[in-house]
This record gives structure tokens, C-alpha cells and sequence, in this order.
């Protein structure tokens, strides 16, 4: 650490290098990207990913962002679905509209939706239950639900469990992007309440790229002396990770672009500012950001 800089402003401002898109926004961006240069306007099937000015940037360049309403009265076009995922209903209706479909659902995403319909599928015979620890109304549990014709029971927290017949055989999902310690809980929760001889099948599908970003995110925020997470606000992911930095860093703050910065926040001359985001963050955002700090 140079000690020549002067203690008025950040010495070191450093991005995290492992925050940023996931594997699957960066393909879903790209499929968007490519389609739009050459074939001009789509239309996304909700924002393609929490964050504001991300989808700004891309309907600048021609992509138009709709709802299942809009769905509903279109005639042509080129529907896009997100990398989150959409029921089969969603195809269903794009096939009987005749639209063309550009689906960009995660790799992920989509190899967990075709297991959790074969575990629907046998639960049918048995009489068991589908439970699905995430969040009610996110656009990938509408898509791993829509599998269980939405007879999935959707557990958000541990105390949900009590959704579940003891009496009754249960299999157990998780949307991609929650907590692996709240879902060891519940899949502890769900076996103790089962009754004995009671089938109980528990399969972790959170997804490690993601869920391994706390840790991370931890022993990174707590090198600096100040964190700036950049998130958007409709995303539970950016919620979640900037939680996991305040735990360990209570100079942590949350912003959704470079005009949320505070010059307060770096009066006290900060020798160290680390910035990082969720994975709905665009790299070239954290980069902006960054370049602001620099000027404080």
C-alpha cells in the first residue's frame, strides 16, 4: 500500500473480478444482442435481468420489454425469453399466436425445470408432493412451478414446511439463486416432520456460480474500508449478496447507478474502496461507478 497518497481521497479503488453477469445473463444478452443486429426489434418477456440501466442500454439498441398482457394482443414478432425461464403455458402460447420464440432460458434452468417435471410426473402415482424453496412470484419458480401444472408448494422460509402432508412422500427443489444454508434448514425441517416409512427426497439445485459469490463477496468487502454494491432494485440476488457484505462491513452502500453516490460516504479519506455487484450487474457499470469514486 503506497502511504504517499494523499489521505483525502481513496487510494485503491478495486472492482471485484468475480462479480458481475452469471453465465447464463451473459448467454441470454448475447443471444438478445446478436438477434436485434440482425433482424432488429424483439420483445423480452419481462426486463431480460434486474437492472435497470442494463435493459435501458438494450432497448436503446431495440429491444422492447412487454408482460403476458401484452402477450396477449400480439400479432407478429420475435418473443424472447429471459434466462430465468418461462412455464410451458408461455410456449404453448407463442406456438398457437405463431410468433417466433428466441429461448435464452439458462442451461441450468432448464435441465432443473425437466427434473422437476419427472419428479411431478412420479409424484402423480405416488400421491407425494412437489415443494420448491423460493421466492412466490419470481419469474423462475413461475417456470419451475408451471412443470407441476402450479401444484408445486413454494416454501420462501423455514416455518413454510408446515405447507407440506407429513403423511405424504415430498420431493424437494430450490429456485437456482437462494441461500444453501436456508435450504439445508428446510430440507432438515421437511425430514423431521415426515412421518416414518414417509419418502423424502431432497435435491439441492442451487446454483454453485452463484451461491459461492457470498463467501466471496465476504472476504472481499472486508479487505476494504469502504464497499460499494452495485444492484439493481428489483433484483433479490443483489438484496441478498449486499446483506452478505454489510454482515462483515458496515461501511457497505447500496446503489443502483453512479448518481446514488454519496461524497459523504468518502469524506472520512477512505485509504481503500472496493465496488461489486450481483449477478445482474454489468461489468461496464461497476466501471462507471468506480471512475466516479476515483473523483471524490
Amino acid at each position: 500500500m503506497d502511504s504517499s497518497v494523499n489521505n483525502n481521497q481513496p487510494l485503491h479503488v478495486e472492482i471485484d473480478d468475480q462479480s458481475g453477469f452469471c453465465f447464463g445473463v451473459v448467454r441470454a444478452i448475447s443471444k438478445a444482442e446478436e438477434e436485434i443486429n440482425n433482424n432488429g426489434t424483439i420483445y423480452s418477456l419481462g426486463d431480460i435481468v434486474h437492472n435497470d440501466l442494463e435493459v435501458k442500454r438494450l432497448n436503446e439498441k431495440g429491444m422492447q420489454t412487454i408482460d403476458h398482457n401484452d402477450l396477449e394482443k400480439m400479432k407478429e414478432g420475435t418473443v424472447f425469453f429471459r434466462a430465468h425461464g418461462e412455464p410451458p403455458e408461455s410456449y404453448q402460447k407463442i406456438k398457437d399466436k405463431g410468433l417466433n420464440l428466441i429461448d435464452a432460458t439458462c442451461p441450468v434452468v432448464l435441465k432443473l425445470q425437466q427434473r422437476v417435471r419427472a419428479a411431478y410426473e412420479e409424484m402423480k402415482e405416488k400421491k407425494g408432493q412437489i415443494a420448491i424453496f423460493g421466492k412466490i412470484g419470481h419469474a423462475e419458480v413461475k417456470g419451475l412451478s408451471g412443470q407441476t401444472n402450479h401444484e408445486a408448494i413454494i416454501l420462501e422460509k423455514e416455518e413454510d414446511v408446515r405447507l407440506i402432508d407429513p403423511s405424504r412422500p415430498v420431493v424437494l427443489f430450490s429456485q437456482t439463486t437462494k441461500s444453501p444454508d436456508v435450504f439445508k434448514n428446510i430440507a432438515e425441517a421437511i425430514r423431521r416432520r415426515a412421518l416414518s416409512n414417509v419418502e423424502v427426497k431432497i435435491n439441492d439445485t442451487i446454483c454453485r456460480q452463484v451461491s459461492n459469490r457470498a463467501p466471496h463477496l465476504q472476504r472481499f468487502a472486508q479487505k476494504h474500508d469502504i464497499v460499494i454494491f452495485v444492484g439493481g432494485a428489483k433484483s433479490s440476488n443483489a438484496q441478498s449478496l449486499y446483506k452478505s457484505c454489510l454482515a462483515v462491513n458496515s461501511q457497505t452502500h447500496f446503489i443502483s447507478s453512479p448518481e446514488d453516490l454519496q461524497s459523504l460516504w468518502f469524506a472520512s479519506g477512505p485509504r481503500s474502496v472496493g465496488v461489486c455487484g450481483a449477478t445482474s450487474t454489468p461489468a461496464w457499470l461497476m466501471e462507471v461507478v468506480a471512475e466516479k469514486i476515483r473523483t471524490f
